[in-house]
């Protein structure tokens, strides 16, 4: 039964599926199933949702039922997350100044818009994180401007930056020596030189070494980030600060997107050299001085750029059809540019054999040397430089320094006798009084060369001596009382065999002819007719001798003397003046009071004396000139130009000045140098002071040149005291040319005759308020109008016409080889006459190129930008110790760590006995 009911389902069931397939087709079963499937998924929707808006009615039944109620502070902030944004106000007052603010907010909006707006926006339109940014900048440029405010930059302008520059060319100049020392033969790469430029950095600096920051991409980056991040620190509100996504993103757009491109920008050669020509456009080219940049150019990319450059316009010259007075014209510029051809070929050639020579050496053994008169050397400042050190090596410095002094003698007793006759006729009787001054000069000279004590001696005959004597003795000095005995001076200079003739076979004559620049032309220039180009000008020898005598005190054992500045007090001046400080027709100045205890065997004896800090200084230069042993021993405090009379800084004064007077009356010091003691009381004698510091040393030149060998070995801060004079302009550019023209190495006549110059120079210029000029001229650079001007460049350097500038591609090499020729030439021709007769023609191309070569290596400029943006930080944060911080910066640099392994394996120095 079960069996037949079965059969009958599958029968009924198989007929069913047959009747489908032949009615709808063989695909209907896959219809079927698709409609099956919509079914289940229709009604399983259905049920989902319903489901879903019962539950959630549910949920909102029980939250009020069952959970405890929420606090009021959430719907709040649910409320304003649904409200539409409202604008953030931002105070756009930066420094108080509107001609400041404008453009600085210009500055701020193109960094937001061309470093985070392009890639903001796509991420979302809340603007309140980019006014979260502005304000954050605002913030940090505000205390930044604050800050400014409060700071004298007069020390910064007028001394920090000449201190850096000044080191960063010596550093340079000790590296280009050390380079040419390790292979004379072979050229040194300019890898060598950066390389041996940061060696000697870190002998110089001891402490830091910026190596890493100018020869390493990344550093720099670390560098700058971590200098910014300090930067923010300092100037931003401690909230804004712990905003760590707001920090880096400020970071970053200081360091890479303003900082770097900065710095990379002023350290560039090419930029400096265009900017160098752009800065002294109106001077016109001076084909006399491209030619010698041409002959002494030693880079071969600079010689084949001019050179292909010749050729050039040599085949476009050519190519020209013209005719009558033009092809004259075309013809004589053919045949220069076919002459520069030659030039440089030749050089190139010279250069790629090997055979570079040293056009002195050649002239000196070789060449045909043109002779210059003797009358003309000792008119000549560098002619009579080079002839004073050929003297010196003789032992015949003697005769030259009695010629040179006579001549001065004869210029100050014309003046005075001149001025006498004016005073004469205006009925003012001063006659004896001049006289006698004339009188003890001339004696002073007779004592010092021509008398048996005189040390050196110029021996002359005794016949002329002793007439000397006489006419001294019984008769008026007059201008022509020395006239026989130097002519007979000048006539052994000119004939003895030691002397004048021997100098014209000594490397030091040649030496002379190239700084005169007459190696190049056999002729000499100065003939004796009086024809010549440099040779006519007044003696430079002439010497305006002191007309007091020093103190004819001997140094006595048994004599004993002790000093001490008891107070800083005030004589004869203002009544109405602060205690300690005079004023006297205008000038102030602090007076100290120097209470002097001599004793001796059977007298005892105390007075006061009182001297100005000039006197100080002007004793000093005395002492440290004449006995070489005290300038590394006794130290002078510092000058200071403003705000010198402050009380706290008075006092300090008063106490270094006291120690420095102990350690110069230690019995010691004055055993060790027994001549010294005339100066020194001298200097403590109750009478005023006679200064003449200058006039002192021309009268008694030193006869051992200096060798300033330990100051090569520091910053040139530590000669910021050299001169006689509180004048910063003279300071500045004496060390600038110290170190331009390396005048440390030549006598100090020399450098005196120099002082001389600038010191007229400078008062022919500007007069006597040349200090009061650079204090205006300091605060107009730090005016609101300046610093806006500064703030509008950089804007349109940045963002020409509101556009972001785009990288300047670098020029082409050639192109950027005939800019540093035609920068070279330009720093040439603006080079004074005046100068180079005062230094030689030599020394100061030499120089000149010595500073121009300087600025053609990138990472020696990155460290002199680094140098100043450090100097001005730690002037613009004394209290945070900004040098301690930078020395850590720069801690991982390799040249340190080499240096500081040499000092640990360097055997100890030995003891000396003091």
């Amino acid at each position: 039964m079960l069996t037949e009911a079965s059969l009958s389902i599958w029968g009924w069931g198989s007929l069913g599926v047959v009747l489908f397939l032949v009615t709808f087709g063989p695909f209907a079963i896959f219809y079927f199933a698709f409609y099956i499937l919509c079914f289940v998924g229709g009604g399983f929707v259905v049920t989902l949702l319903f489901g879903k808006n019962n539950s959630e009615k549910y949920l909102e039944q029980c939250e009020h039922s069952f959970l405890p109620p929420t606090s009021t502070g959430i719907p709040k902030c649910l409320e304003e997350m649904r409200r539409e944004a409202r604008m953030i106000k931002i105070d756009r007052r930066l420094t108080g100044a509107n001609i400041i603010d404008e453009p600085l907010q210009q500055v701020i909006q193109f960094s937001l818009r061309d470093y985070v707006q392009y890639w903001y926006y796509t991420l979302s339109d809340d603007e309140s994180f980019l006014l979260e940014i502005r304000q954050m900048l605002q913030n940090a440029l505000i205390q930044f401007s604050t800050r400014s405010k409060e700071i004298d930059w007069q020390p910064y302008f007028t001394t920090r930056i000449v201190d850096d520059f000044g080191t960063h060319l010596r550093v340079f100049r000790k590296a280009q020596q050390k380079v040419a020392e390790k292979d004379e033969q072979a050229k040194g790469s300019a890898e060598d030189l950066v390389e041996t430029f940061f060696e000697v950095e870190v002998e110089m600096e001891k402490d830091t070494c910026r190596d890493l920051v100018c020869t390493s991409a990344k550093e720099e980056e670390g560098f700058l980030r971590d200098l910014c991040e300090v930067l923010l620190y300092l100037l931003l509100p401690p909230g804004d600060f712990q905003n760590k996504i707001m920090r880096y993103f400020v970071r970053e757009i200081l360091a890479r997107g303003i900082l770097l491109p900065l710095i990379n920008q002023l350290s560039d050669p090419d930029y400096i050299n265009q900017y160098v020509i752009w800065m002294i456009r109106d001077s016109n080219c001076n084909y006399e001085a491209f030619m010698n940049i041409i002959k002494l150019s030693d880079n071969v990319g600079e010689l084949e750029a001019v050179r292909d450059k010749a050729v050039e316009e040599l085949q476009y010259l050519r190519s020209l059809d013209t005719a009558g007075d033009d092809i004259n014209t075309i013809k004589n510029q053919i045949n220069s540019l076919l002459f520069v051809k030659k030039v440089c070929d030749s050089r190139i050639q010279r250069l790629q054999s090997g055979k570079e020579i040293d056009t002195v050496k050649l002239a000196a053994h070789f060449g045909k040397l043109c002779t210059v008169p003797l009358d003309s050397i000792l008119v000549d400042n560098v002619a009579l430089q080079f002839f004073m050190d050929y003297m010196q090596q003789t032992g015949g410095q003697a005769h030259l320094f009695f010629w040179m002094t006579v001549e001065g003698y004869r210029v100050t007793a014309q003046q005075q006798l001149e001025v006498l006759l004016s005073r004469q006729k205006d009925g003012r009787q001063q006659t004896n009084q001049t006289k006698g001054l004339l009188r003890a000069a001339a004696v002073g000279i007779y004592e010092q060369y021509l008398s048996e004590k005189a040390s050196p001696r110029v021996h002359i005959d005794d016949y002329l001596v002793a007439k000397l004597a006489d006419t001294l003795n019984h008769e008026d000095p007059t201008p022509e009382i020395f006239d026989d005995i130097q002519r007979k001076v000048y006539d052994l200079m000119l004939r003895d065999e030691r002397f004048y003739p021997s100098f014209k076979q000594n490397v030091l004559y040649v030496r002379m002819l190239a700084e005169l620049d007459m190696l190049k032309d056999p002729s000499f220039r100065g003939s004796d007719d009086g024809d010549g180009e440099s040779f006519n000008r007044s003696p430079t020898g002439s010497i305006n001798l002191s007309l007091d005598d020093l103190s004819s005190v001997t140094s006595d054992d048994s004599v004993q003397l002790h000093a001490y500045i008891s107070d800083t007090v005030c004589a004869d001046c203002d009544p109405y003046a602060v205690a300690g400080v005079c004023n006297d027709h205008g000038k102030t100045y602090a007076l100290y009071a120097i209470t002097v205890h001599r004793r001796g065997p059977n007298s005892d004896e105390i007075w006061k004396t009182y001297r100005r800090y000039s006197d100080f200084h002007d004793f000093h230069m005395r002492i440290t000139e004449q006995f070489e042993n005290l300038s590394s021993i006794l130290k002078l405090p510092g000058k200071k130009t403003f705000n010198n009379m402050d009380r706290d800084f008075l006092e300090k004064r008063k106490k270094d000045l006291n120690a420095y007077l102990q350690l110069l009356l230690t019995p010691e010091m004055m055993k060790a140098s027994p001549a010294l003691a005339p100066y020194v009381f001298d200097f403590l004698e109750n009478k005023a002071y006679s200064k003449g510091k200058g006039d002192f040393a021309r009268k008694v030149p030193p006869l051992i040149q200096k060798t300033d060998s330990d100051p090569e070995h520091c910053r040139v801060s530590a000669q910021l005291d050299d001169n006689v004079d509180d004048n910063i302009p003279l300071r500045v550019m004496l060390l600038l040319m110290d170190e331009v023209f390396d005048l440390k190495e030549r006598n100090q006549w020399l450098r005196r005759n120099i002082k001389n110059l600038l010191q007229q120079l400078i008062r022919a210029t500007y007069g006597d308020t040349i200090n009061r000029k650079i204090v205006d001229h300091v605060d107009w650079m730090t005016s609101p109008e300046q610093v806006a001007d500064s703030v509008k460049r950089f804007r349109d350097s940045f963002w020409p016409n509101g556009i972001l500038a785009e990288t300047v591609p670098n020029r082409d090499k050639a192109i950027r080889m005939r800019t540093r020729v035609a920068g070279k030439t330009k720093l040439l021709e603006i080079m004074p006459d005046e100068l180079k007769h005062i230094i030689g023609a030599e020394t100061t191309r030499k120089g000149i190129l010595r500073v121009f070569e300087m600025f053609q290596h990138t990472q020696l400029n990155k460290r002199m930008v680094y140098v100043f943006l450090e100097g001005f930080l730690e002037t613009l944060f004394p209290q945070y110790k900004f040098h301690d911080l930078f020395n850590k910066l720069h801690s991982r640099s390799r040249q340190m760590r080499k240096y500081k392994q040499r000092l640990q394996t360097a055997p100890p120095a030995p003891l000396q006995k003091r």
